[in-house]
């Protein structure tokens, strides 16, 4: 059995994590750390374990195995660090950090304390994704030679445990990054996942359009991010990430193959559609994808609790992720320069 203790118990942390432990027979929740120290002892006193007064004392017990952090931003490496030299096993929410540095040096330091540290990114999990990059690993579209992958919805400010305008995402000195690292981060870590190679270069514009704080002033994270990325084998194609997009979600994904093309979650009945160059259509019906106003298992929290237990960080494992980091500022540096960048 698994100890886990819960750094920050907000929104993903109540909705995910800590419903997705309860479901894991190997995971047993034993501590609560929050900067709302009612809401953590109100969360210990529904699921059991303690409330801890500090992130100190919560890492300082020793009968807790690992921990999730579902801090804000700004916190992630700081905390992850602190986690892992303190001996314990690391599942922290996206996006990874907040600069190339910090993701660098969260993974130095789960290699030198020999814990697991796994990034939040659940899209490589869902059923429809892994059985896409199945077919086209198979070639069942051919070469990848384009792509478009989306990620929109209304924003975070009816989704953060304090609600509304004030909310923590639209504050750039705790956020530090908006629609991109919040949503984009998403699409592009699937783009590496499904086409099994690394984005190396990246046109890209990030601006704020029409998210505005309490203050009625637009705010000073970008609210819309549009990406142009090339693959290793020279493929480009677009990522998209907003906080605009006023009606349903959109969090679809378009593979343009030599052979055909494959779209996924476009079609609410099947989730895989497979459009073939000589006439053929396939469609698996697989799953939905998770909203936020359809919370289903991420599957992230199985696959941490399964990391401890082999020491292996699989699908989620943090160097993987810092891949896909590594775009996320290139395309920041793109968009602050208005130049194209290579990614290193």
């Amino acid at each position: 059995m698994i100890n886990i203790g819960i750094i920050g118990c907000g929104k993903i942390a109540q909705k995910r994590h800590i419903p997705e432990y309860l479901e894991n027979v190997d995971a047993n929740l034993v501590g609560f750390y929050d900067l709302n120290q009612a809401r953590a002892k109100e969360i210990s006193e529904t699921f059991g374990g303690n409330a801890f007064n500090s992130i100190e004392d919560l890492l300082a017990d020793p009968s807790i195995d690992a921990v999730s952090v579902c801090t804000a931003n700004h916190t992630h490496a700081a905390i992850t660090i602190q986690a892992l030299q303190a001996g314990k096993h690391v599942l922290c929410e996206k996006p990874m950090a907040t600069t190339l540095e910090d993701c660098q040096a969260m993974v130095d330091a789960a290699n030198k304390a020999g814990k697991v540290l796994v990034i939040g990114q659940n899209q490589r999990l869902t059923k429809t994704h892994k059985k896409a990059r199945e077919l086209i690993r198979n070639g069942e579209i051919g070469q990848i030679i384009g792509f478009r992958t989306t990620f929109g919805h209304g924003g975070p400010e009816t989704w953060s445990i304090d609600p509304g305008k004030n909310t923590w995402f639209f504050d750039k000195n705790i956020a530090v990054m908006g629609a991109m690292a919040d949503l984009g981060i998403h699409k592009t870590d699937l783009l590496l996942f499904l086409s099994d190679q690394k984005i190396v270069e990246t046109t890209a514009h990030l601006t704020t359009i029409d998210k505005r704080g309490a203050d009625g002033e637009l705010i000073k994270v970008d609210d819309t991010a549009i990406c142009v990325y090339q693959l290793e084998n020279g493929a480009i194609g677009t990522m998209t990430a907003s906080w605009t997009f006023y009606g349903p979600e959109d969090n679809t994904t378009i593979i343009y193959g030599t052979k055909g093309i494959m779209r996924l979650y476009e079609d609410p009945q099947f989730s895989i559609q497979l459009f073939l160059k000589g006439g053929e259509k396939i469609y698996h019906e697989i799953d939905t994808i998770q909203t936020n106003e359809n919370q289903t298992s991420s599957g992230v929290i199985d696959a941490f609790v399964e990391s401890v237990i082999t020491g292996q960080g699989g699908e989620l494992a943090a160097e993987k992720v810092l891949e896909s980091m590594k775009v996320i500022f290139a395309s920041i540096e793109s968009s602050q320069t208005g130049k194209t960048r290579k990614v290193n």
